[in-house]
C-alpha cells in the first residue's frame, strides 16, 4: 500500500502509556471475562456497550498500561494509522458531499492495555472497536501483531482494512443505520439479534471495500497483492473460522459477524462496485 507520502489525519487521540482514571466504572469482568467478550463480539464489535454495560460494575483502581510503555509520538505505526484515517476522511467526505450530506469524521484513539470509552472500559483482548456513543474508534496497535501471528493476516493493507471496517461503523452511525438496527434488535430474540448483527458487520466490510475502491481511484494507493491481503484478513476473522479455533465446532445461530466467505465476499463487492448502494446487506436474501 502506498501511504508514505499521504496526509496525516489530525483526528488521532494518542493515549498509549496512560492508565485508566481512578474510580472509573469497570465492568465486573477480569481478563478471562474480557476474553469471553471478545469471543462473543468476534473482535470487531460495533457497540461494546451492549456487552460491557450489561455486566455488574465496580469501582476499580487505575489500570496500568504496561504493554510497551510510553511510545515515541512520531513512531511509524502511528503515522500509518494517521494516513489511513486521513484516506477514509477524504473518501467519505466526498461520498457524503455528492449525496448532499456532511461527513463528520471520527476520532481514532490509540491505547495500550486498557482504555475508557463512552461505551465502557475495554482491555486489549476486546480488540479494535467503534463506540457510537462518542464517535470514536479504539485501537491497541499490538492487535496488528496478533493479526499476523494468530490469524495469518499480514500486510499493511490488512491493517488498513481493520481501520476502514471500524470507520464503516461510524458511517453507519451517521446514516442512522446503526440506530435502526439496535431498535430492531431490542424487539426480537437472540437468534434474530445475531442475524441483524451479521448484516451490519458485513455492511461495514462492504464499506471498507468502497473506501479502498474510491481511495485507489483518487490517489492510486494500492499495490499488487493489497486486495488479496484485505480479503485474507476478512476471511481470517469469520465467525466460523474463529469458532473452530476456539470451540472446535461451529454454531451458526451464534454468528455475529458472518462467515469467512461472507466477509470476504462483501468486502470484494464494495471494492468492485465502489458504491454504498452496493452494500445494502438488509435487502438481500443470500448473504
Amino acid at each position: 500500500m502506498r501511504w508514505r507520502d499521504g496526509r496525516e489525519s489530525d483526528n488521532i487521540e494518542d493515549r498509549r502509556g496512560m492508565g485508566i482514571p481512578r474510580g472509573a466504572k469497570v465492568g465486573g469482568v477480569g481478563g478471562l471475562g474480557l476474553l469471553v467478550i471478545v469471543l462473543i463480539g468476534m473482535f470487531f464489535g460495533i457497540d461494546p456497550s451492549v456487552i460491557l454495560q450489561s455486566v455488574p460494575q465496580t469501582q476499580a483502581p487505575p489500570v496500568s498500561a504496561k504493554r510497551g510503555g510510553q511510545p515515541a509520538r512520531n513512531d511509524d505505526q502511528r503515522k500509518f494509522v494517521a494516513v489511513v484515517l486521513a484516506e477514509t476522511e477524504d473518501v467519505w467526505q466526498g461520498v457524503f458531499q455528492r449525496a448532499g450530506r456532511r461527513y463528520v469524521p471520527p476520532k481514532l484513539v490509540l491505547y495500550s492495555g486498557a482504555v475508557e470509552s463512552a461505551c465502557g472500559i475495554a482491555g486489549y483482548a476486546t480488540g479494535p472497536f467503534y463506540c457510537p456513543s462518542d464517535h470514536k474508534v479504539y485501537l491497541d496497535l499490538t492487535f496488528f501483531e496478533d493479526m499476523q501471528t494468530r490469524f495469518g493476516a499480514s500486510g499493511d493493507f490488512a491493517q488498513a482494512y481493520v481501520i476502514a471496517h471500524e470507520v464503516g461503523h461510524h458511517v453507519q452511525t451517521l446514516l442512522g443505520i446503526s440506530r435502526k438496527v439496535r431498535e430492531a434488535q431490542s424487539r426480537v430474540g437472540a437468534a434474530e439479534r445475531n442475524r441483524l448483527s451479521v448484516r451490519i458487520e458485513l455492511q461495514a466490510d462492504c464499506f471498507a471495500g468502497v473506501w479502498a475502491h474510491q481511495a485507489h481511484k483518487s490517489r492510486q494507493i494500492l499495490e499488487a497483492g493489497d486486495i488479496e491481503e484485505g480479503l485474507n484478513a476478512a476471511s481470517a476473522i469469520g465467525d466460523d473460522r474463529i469458532m473452530r479455533r476456539t470451540r472446535g465446532y461451529v454454531v451458526p445461530d451464534a454468528f455475529t459477524h458472518g462467515t469467512s466467505v461472507q466477509r470476504a465476499r462483501w468486502f470484494k463487492r464494495g471494492f468492485d462496485q465502489g458504491s454504498i448502494q452496493a452494500c445494502d446487506t438488509f435487502r438481500v436474501d443470500q448473504l
